[in-house]
């Protein structure tokens, strides 16, 4: 009986193709939930008479919370243990999905999306650490690859899938595709992924970490919140209250680096952050290369319809371009990878962008259309390896209580550069087009503007290969 009892209560049978499909799709519902509402705003508008600024908190709502919450969630996960996490976070993001669909207000749906997004800063935290329990060392860059490719997927399936179930279905059916998909990779990962060694509180007391960092979660994620708002708010415009909130960021920074110093077992080991040859200058290349990516969400449209003439349709095809490339050359970057090395191919990456950023800032002007996807087809090869590449060096080496919180601070990295390069890249464009409203800009103006950008993209890339660089020296030595 007592044999019985403890095949019971062992934990399930781990299939590592089974986890890494669950830990796949736990990644394409957390970014489908990204993109997937954006389409129904003006539904969302008209459903509850409210204004623009007021339903665009459903997506905001969602964006704030990950990027508050998200190397929080991910310490958690080392003390109480990483797949217990995932499994609530895959739970709330469901029941929050759900919850979503059946808001009767604007308010509680806004609160049901804050809430599916820190279900989903779980998911994407916790499916990068967890890939160091379920992969094999050696194909990690092609796991790495397969979870940008399921990221990459969600984000370009959300504007059309979101349409078609709205046009059919309403826009309640966004929400339950979600808490369907989530139910699904629930399931996957309960029966999949391996148990964690140990209870949370003796793998904490083994580390000297019993107990978690509650006032630098709150400071943090105070900072991180004010940053994000002081970056989307006011649709372009940096105004008065833009500045207080980054005048709060900057102020919340300085806190929490006072409180760090002075806790036992911190959220974020800041001395040892700085230190760590590989860590501090992938988190700085990981801000650059995405706030240059977000640099073609931006300006892309705009060029495509103001300079080249483009209608709504063909703007949003060739727009697609890009994360339907980014999804066929992730599992590929990820091999690549595996096969010649994480540090030749984060270079070979970053020189593949620097090349698709300075082809983006000459070839659109010269062969128009062609010049602008053939530019792109050159830029999202070499975003995707750098990223498999990158993540892939920094969770080679990490120790086991610090993989949560180390691929928070990676998904944070990004985050935070794809909502810096809204608000700065669009000013950029805005500058050098040379007028607040570029809607109404002047072709010749706007294409003037689409070079500037990029030439300014081009050398944010050449910051993040001199960081490289640097970084490669600092080992050697």
């Amino acid at each position: 009986m007592a044999d019985i009892a403890q095949t019971r209560a062992a934990p399930l049978r781990h299939s590592t193709a089974g986890a890494l499909a669950g830990l796949s799709l736990a990644m394409l519902v957390s970014s489908l939930g990204t993109s997937i509402a954006n389409v129904a705003l003006p539904t969302l508008s008209a459903a509850f008479a409210a204004s623009f600024p007021a339903v665009q908190w459903v997506v905001l709502a969602y964006l704030l919370a990950i990027t508050a919450l998200i190397v929080s969630v991910g310490r958690l996960g080392d003390v109480v243990g990483r797949r217990l996490l995932l499994i609530a976070g895959l739970t709330l993001f469901s029941a929050a999905s759900f919850a979503a669909a059946l808001a009767p207000s604007l308010a509680m749906l806004i609160a049901a999306r804050a809430v599916q997004g820190l279900g989903a800063a779980v998911m994407m935290a916790l499916t990068i650490a967890l890939v160091g329990e379920t992969v094999p060392k050696q194909r990690t860059g092609s796991a790495m690859g397969l979870l940008g490719t399921m990221s990459a997927i969600g984000t370009a399936l959300g504007p059309s899938l979101g349409g078609v179930l709205i046009a059919a279905l309403g826009w309640r059916s966004i929400f339950l595709i979600n808490a369907a998909l989530g139910a699904v990779a629930l399931l996957a990962a309960w029966r999949f992924l391996p148990g964690d060694k140990g209870s949370g509180i003796d793998r904490a007391e083994a580390k000297g970490a019993a107990r978690f960092d509650m006032l630098g979660t709150l400071l943090l994620a105070a900072t991180l919140a004010a940053y994000a708002l002081a970056m989307t708010m006011g649709r372009g415009h940096f105004g008065g209250l833009n500045m207080a909130l980054l005048g709060g960021a900057i102020v919340g920074a300085a806190l929490f680096v006072v409180a760090e110093a002075k806790v036992a077992s911190p959220l974020v080991k800041l001395a040892l952050l700085l230190r760590d040859p590989v860590l501090a200058p992938s988190l700085a290349m990981n801000a650059l290369v995405s706030t240059v990516m977000m640099a073609t969400l931006v300006v892309g449209p705009f060029f495509l319809s103001r300079a080249l003439g483009l209608g709504d349709a063909a703007t949003g095809a060739v727009m697609s371009i890009g994360p339907v490339v980014s999804a066929f050359c992730g599992i590929i970057a990820g091999r690549v990878v595996d096969r010649l090395g994480a540090a030749a191919m984060i270079m070979a990456g970053l020189v593949l962008m620097v090349a698709g950023c300075v082809a983006l800032a000459v070839l659109p002007g010269v062969f128009g259309v062609v010049g602008y996807v053939a530019a792109i087809i050159l830029l999202t090869p070499g975003y995707q390896l750098f990223q498999a590449a990158n993540n892939t060096a920094v969770m080679a080496d990490v120790d086991s209580s610090e993989r949560g919180v180390v691929s928070g601070m990676l998904s944070l990295s990004r985050n935070l550069g794809l909502v810096t390069g809204t608000a700065v890249m669009g000013a950029v464009f805005a500058f050098a087009v040379g007028t607040k409203d570029v809607a109404t800009a002047a072709p010749v103006a706007v294409a003037g503007g689409m070079v500037f950008t990029f030439a300014a993209a081009t050398g944010l890339v050449a910051l993040a290969v001199a960081i490289a660089v640097a970084g490669r020296r600092g080992r050697i030595a």
